[in-house]
């Protein structure tokens, strides 16, 4: 029971600090009615289409500063008709506009570029919502709006139908956006939605919103929506099964398999099905996915202790996933979807899943997902379920539970089962200066261990000028979560060469300071101090390991970045470590304190040329390390980039222990020939994991949601650049 007095704390700190917001959907209303004439999408504001639709206030200056209405205006107006929501905006500047790039789903190149974006709320609750953005060259990207403690959060993974038309003009720009109702989830009874607009200025490096709140919260933030006032309440959408079919032709050969002598040849066919259930409720499955179009893995050179988990790539997991993965810490996830389909990299066949997500009331959101993996030579079919709700309380407080079962469906050796549950409090002020979570999680596995557990709490308070945070979390030594990350609890021994659990508690508060120069001409957006630090104990309470860090930041008003940051680390090694190689002998256990300073600069991202570098030296461990990255491209607007990566690692540990220089250089090359027809091009050389890669992949959305794929994909060792592999593959998809 005297671990339980950190969350009983906590618990009578965030009930007992409350604060009160502006309720700016009150504040800032707009009234849709439906269309007496058809819209067309040809980037004209023709006057029969938009007159009688009422044009939107005035925006406001959101980025770098708060106060006083935008330079640069936009106007907005929206209709409806039966099956579609209507968005037109007309961005006035002085005809000097920056387009990154056509490349869908950029989230760099989007915001890096002149936008405009609509953020909305259908379900009109504060916990999840939708954004549709455009840039001024017609580029678009779509994705979901998600919390993480108050902070509203955008993910360019959703995908979805719905089109846009953007001209250009000598001192404005015009977009028209239309949105099928098929593609949203909302409360076909309610006559509010949650909604905003956001205007990126990239040439004077503003951002301007409709609404007016303040600059610590992100642009899309749900808390600081205005209202869309419907004349009548929108009907439930029509249309709501779609089928997503997919066919495949391949070449494939694995030059390390002796008994493979020429590229084997296949076809493969599946599909996703997607059904609304209700307006707000949808039902995804999938049949044989094929992910083989997802974006190739970066590479990184890793000489930390533990492993590092690559993101997520594949489409069906990512959208709707933040029901699932929005537990626990940065640092421990208890549910990683890249563990499911996947090992070390290398796919594993998916016979079936499905998923549910959605709203059951305006505030029971829940999410259901089964996946089913096949037997291979190597590894038992397994089944994997998740199951999670979020439950709003107060105003906008959140209850949240999951439960995670992996059962394997054949014979196998390892682990027949293990099942994770947990349940989560987020406490989130009416203005959302101040949230708080507090987390419980558990793990069951055939062994019945002891010490099983993951709690704690994490939060933040968040002020223009003075943001500040904390976290606290208590592992066991058997909280086991082979469908999450926890990668601090696995300790590998190299001597021996077994791998070992060591439970842990981490204490890690941070503080941030900004100042805002006042001068008109001023030559800084902002400049500021901040600190992190993390301490960790043995769960005997003893010591095991902290990092002490301080920087001072510069954001330029060119959009240029400086940060100088000085770094003071001591370690309480418990198993002798390999660190550079498994070639050099291990560094024994002992107490290691070493520093290191950085500089780190990226320059202005509307030149032609961009760079940023990050430049290092310390000591590490018993010995010293030389770190540099250097990354530059060349943005031939807006229909190509060319960029080249250069990461190098110069390590000397002490006499016996051995020196090693580590280099990874990536190339990308993008090209858009235009905003449907994108050619992707990814070289990786990392001597740290022996590996040369080529990636293209060559993509046409020759129609809404359907696409020709053509990829080509090899690996190559680093000596004599040996093949090990080679594929190539033809995907199309339909979208019915």
């Amino acid at each position: 029971m005297k671990k339980l007095w950190p969350l009983t704390f906590l618990l009578w700190g965030t009930v007992g600090f409350s604060q009160n917001g502006n309720d700016t959907r009150t504040q800032y209303q707009y009234q849709i009615k439906r269309t007496s004439i058809p819209i067309t999408l040809d980037g004209v504001i023709g006057d029969n289409e938009w007159a009688e639709h009422a044009t939107t206030s005035s925006f406001f200056n959101h980025w770098p500063v708060d106060e006083g209405e935008a330079q640069n205006q936009t106007e907005v107006k929206m209709t409806y008709d039966d099956h579609h929501l209507y968005v037109v905006a007309k961005c006035y500047d002085q005809g000097k506009r920056i387009v990154q790039s056509l490349v869908r789903d950029n989230d760099p190149d989007f915001w890096g570029s002149d936008n405009f974006t609509v953020a909305m709320d259908p379900v009109n609750t504060k916990q999840s919502g939708f954004m549709f953005g455009v840039t001024a060259g017609g580029g678009e990207i779509e994705g979901t709006l998600t919390l993480e403690g108050a902070q509203t959060y955008s993910s360019e993974n959703w995908d979805n139908k719905w089109t846009s038309k953007t001209v250009q003009y000598e001192d404005y720009w015009v977009v028209e956006i239309s949105i099928p109702f098929k593609t949203l989830r909302y409360n076909a009874n309610q006559r509010q939605w949650g909604i905003n607009f956001i205007r990126g200025d990239k040439s004077n490096n503003v951002y301007t919103t409709w609404t007016q709140f303040p600059v610590n919260f992100n642009g899309v933030g749900m808390n600081y929506m205005g209202s869309l006032v419907w004349d009548q309440s929108p009907e439930k959408a029509k249309g709501t099964f779609i089928l997503n079919p997919y066919v495949t032709s391949s070449s494939l050969r694995d030059y390390e398999n002796s008994e493979q002598e020429e590229a084997e040849l296949k076809s493969d066919l599946g599909g996703d099905v997607k059904v609304a259930l209700t307006s707000n409720l949808n039902l995804d499955l999938t049949l044989f996915p094929d992910f083989s179009n997802a974006d190739v893995d970066q590479q990184v050179t890793n000489i930390t202790r533990f492993d590092i988990f690559l993101p997520e790539q594949r489409n069906f997991f990512l959208e709707n996933n933040d029901i699932f993965s929005n537990f626990g810490t940065y640092d421990i996830k208890p549910f990683f979807s890249r563990r499911i389909g996947l090992n070390d990299g290398e796919p594993i066949p998916i016979d079936f899943g499905g998923r549910l997500t959605g709203n059951i009331t305006p505030n029971l959101r829940i999410g259901v997902m089964d996946v089913q993996t096949r037997r291979t030579d190597e590894f038992a079919a397994q089944n994997y379920s998740v199951a999670a709700f979020q439950q709003k309380i107060l105003k906008r407080s959140v209850i949240k539970g999951m439960f995670m079962n992996r059962q394997a469906t054949s014979n196998t050796t390892e682990m027949e089962y293990t099942r994770n549950l947990g349940l989560e409090f987020t406490y989130v002020s009416e203005s959302g200066k101040l949230n708080n979570t507090t987390m419980y999680h558990n793990s069951l596995t055939p062994e019945n261990f002891d010490d099983t557990h993951f709690y704690g709490f994490w939060g933040s308070y968040n002020s223009k000028r003075f943001k500040t945070g904390w976290l606290f979390n208590v592992v066991g030594d058997n909280y086991i979560t082979e469908l999450g990350i926890n990668p601090r609890l696995d300790n590998y021994n190299a001597e021996t060469e077994e791998t070992i659990r060591v439970g842990y508690t981490l204490i890690n508060p941070w503080v941030r300071y900004l100042f805002f120069p006042e001068r008109e001409n001023r030559k800084f957006n902002y400049h500021g101090i901040r600190t992190w630090n993390n301490l960790y104990l043995n769960n005997d309470g003893t010591f095991n390991e902290r990092h002490n860090n301080f920087a001072y930041d510069f954001e330029y008003r060119n959009t240029a970045k400086l940060n100088l940051i000085a770094r003071n680390q001591e370690v309480d090694l418990l198993f002798p470590t390999s660190l550079i190689g498994d070639e050099f002998t291990p560094i024994p256990v002992g107490n290691y304190s070493f520093s290191r300073f950085d500089v780190q600069y990226s320059s202005d991202v509307r030149k032609t040329f961009v760079w940023n570098t990050l430049t290092g030296y310390g000591s590490f461990y018993n010995g010293t390390r030389l770190g540099a990255m250097v990354q530059g491209s060349f943005r031939f607007r807006p229909w190509g980039t060319f960029g080249i990566t250069y990461d190098y690692n110069d390590i000397r540990l002490a006499d016996g222990y051995g020196k090693n220089n580590l280099h990874l250089v990536r190339f990308n090359g993008n090209i858009s020939f235009s905003n449907k027809l994108f050619f992707t091009n990814v070289l990786q050389y990392t001597s740290r994991n022996d590996n040369f890669s080529a990636f293209s992949r060559l993509q046409w959305r020759y129609s809404p949601m359907s696409d020709i794929f053509l990829i080509y994909n090899e690996n190559h060792d680093t000596t004599g650049l040996g093949i090990k592999n080679r594929s190539i593959v033809l995907k199309v998809t339909y979208w019915l």
